[in-house]
């Protein structure tokens, strides 16, 4: 299977690779967003290390299933060969109502095929008020015209 764009990337192929990825997780689909990795990637998020889809599906219901109304910014960082690598946010609410948003940074290697072999992810929670929530759009993908990571201030 070839999940274009495939490497080495050059900056335009890699903002490409960065948005399909924020669109995949946006869609909070774990099946879905599995299928970008290889069938035995390795995972760092957090305090957990794991390998393969299986396991990615298990890791995704779970977060979901806690984190609502999610909402996710990707942002190029820097890239080079099959590497790249991303800052992101995110907001969600927990199930009795109080709203964070996630900061993080990403490291991903891929292999020849554009599929996600290894991803490291370093992510810290903020407790933020309703009111303060940046990241508002309908479920699914973040609409072309809503700012990004830089043009949030964030």
């Amino acid at each position: 299977m070839t999940r274009p764009p495939i490497p080495p990337f050059d900056e335009t192929s890699a903002r490409t690779k960065v948005r399909l990825a924020e669109d995949g997780w946006n869609s909070r689909d774990p099946e879905r967003v599995s299928l970008a990795y290889t069938p035995d990637s390795r995972w760092r998020n957090r305090a957990e290390i794991f390998e393969g889809r299986a396991r990615i599906v298990e890791f995704l219901t779970r977060k979901w299933a806690r984190e609502l109304d999610y909402r996710l910014i990707k942002e190029l960082w820097a890239w080079q060969g099959n590497r790249i690598a991303v800052r992101f946010a995110y907001e969600y609410r927990d199930d009795a109502g109080n709203w964070f948003r996630a900061y993080g940074n990403e490291n991903w290697e891929f292999d020849g095929e554009g599929l996600m072999r290894w991803r490291v992810a370093s992510i810290n929670d903020l407790p933020i008020a309703k009111a303060d929530r940046l990241m508002h759009w309908p479920d699914g993908p973040r609409p072309d015209d809503h700012p990004g990571l830089t043009e949030l201030g964030l």
